[in-house]
């Protein structure tokens, strides 16, 4: 029986600990790519351009450790997209992240000619695949994965919701003193800043979390899985998430290659959904073997409504601000 493929597009921190997570899992074969050339300097100190052998170094790298691991899954390092062709699934993480004096719309700008080229790519390569998005801003390049790939909406999704709950999951477990595992959370809406976290559905071993931490509390921490990527940017001072992030991209890929049918917050498609209009939102989805097999609608109240439908329109401004 054929090995599940996965190719991941871009072999930065964030890809390479994808193809880790993978490869630990022996979830599927790696196609770890990334662009073709690099602007060194040379002897005399000019800049001159030289193959981009990184990937395949990666690649070889991890392939070592299976012995270890105990992984007989594959993989190759490459910057040939004919490599990735037929993948099951494809992780975007291609792209810059955003440098001082940079404005957003310049972040928007810069990541949406790589975000498109990278989808157009794809949809050639592997017109059945499933693209998972994870450069940022998440909410618009996942939109413009879309518009490139000429993928169906249901097979282009973004990465940011499985995250946000990790992060808010273990701060919590934190606050009661409990294991990670009996922790379930719920959140809507964008990434990081533009999160919604429902506190009346989160539990702790079935206990409403309300019942478990204080209001002033929970609203801390809350607070504190918002900014949970900047606090790592912060301490790190060069760089900024990649575990985290690889381990939530990766727990979507395998409900997807495995047809888990997983219930995961995902930047999903919404059209009538919570009243969306056409826009990639985070939502609680079903993920399985097509994708985003159905976005979930649950009661909201006033209140979290209002939340989401800021939330909603962020996505909306960052959008707007995407020239494709």
């Amino acid at each position: 029986m054929r090995r599940p493929k996965i190719s991941i597009i871009g072999a930065g921190n964030v890809g390479a600990t994808c193809a880790h997570w993978i490869l630990s899992a022996e979830l599927a074969d790696v196609i770890l790519l990334d662009i073709p050339e690099l602007t060194v300097k040379d002897k005399d100190g000019n800049d001159t351009r030289v193959p981009n052998t990184m990937p395949a170094g990666k690649a070889l790298d991890l392939y070592e450790s299976s012995p270890i691991c105990g992984s007989d899954c594959k993989l190759v390092g490459t910057s040939d997209y004919a490599q990735t062709a037929n993948s099951d699934v494809v992780i975007v993480t291609a792209g810059i992240p955003r440098k001082p004096g940079m404005s957003r719309d310049d972040l928007i700008a810069t990541n949406t000619k790589i975000v498109g080229e990278v989808a157009e790519k794809v949809g050639k390569a592997s017109p059945n695949t499933v693209m998972i998005v994870v450069s940022n801003p998440l909410d618009a390049m996942v939109y413009v994965a879309w518009k490139k790939s000429g993928l169906p909406t249901h097979r282009v999704i973004g990465q940011a919701g499985v995250l946000d709950t990790a992060r808010y999951r273990s701060f919590l477990a934190e606050e009661v003193g409990c294991s990670v595992e009996d922790v379930q959370a719920l959140l809507l809406g964008g990434h990081g800043d533009d999160m919604v976290p429902l506190a009346r559905y989160t539990f702790a071993g079935g206990i409403p979390i309300t019942q478990l931490v204080k209001p002033e509390r929970l609203a801390q921490i809350i607070q504190r899985a918002r900014d949970g990527g900047a606090e790592i940017v912060k301490l790190l001072r060069t760089g900024s998430a990649y575990y985290a992030p690889a381990a939530a991209t990766v727990q979507m890929a395998e409900a997807i290659i495995k047809d888990k049918k997983r219930i995961l917050p995902a930047a999903a498609y919404c059209t009538k959904e919570y009243g969306v209009g056409g826009y990639f939102v985070g939502v609680p989805a079903i993920l399985g073997s097509n994708g985003v097999e159905k976005v979930l609608e649950i009661e909201l109240d006033a209140n979290e409504k209002k939340a989401l439908d800021t939330s909603v329109q962020h996505v909306k401004d960052l959008v707007a601000a995407v020239k494709l």
